[in-house]
């Protein structure tokens, strides 16, 4: 994975409620995805089959 991507979801939290996060992801592990949420500024576990919608973060800063 690349660890400098960051990725925008619409995730189906525990709740039933879908929640927009902003994440860097780390790795897969099973039927999960290891990444630091940038919204909650902690590392978190995503179900994958949870995840909604997945857009990469396109970033306006120049190279």
């Amino acid at each position: 994975m690349n660890q400098q991507l960051h990725i925008q979801i619409i995730y189906l939290g525990n709740n039933k409620k879908s929640s927009q996060r902003t994440l860097r992801p780390l790795a897969i592990v099973g039927d999960r995805m290891k990444a630091y949420c940038l919204t909650r500024k902690a590392p978190r576990f995503f179900v994958i089959d949870n995840i909604l919608a997945v857009e990469p973060v396109v970033s306006s800063r120049a190279i």
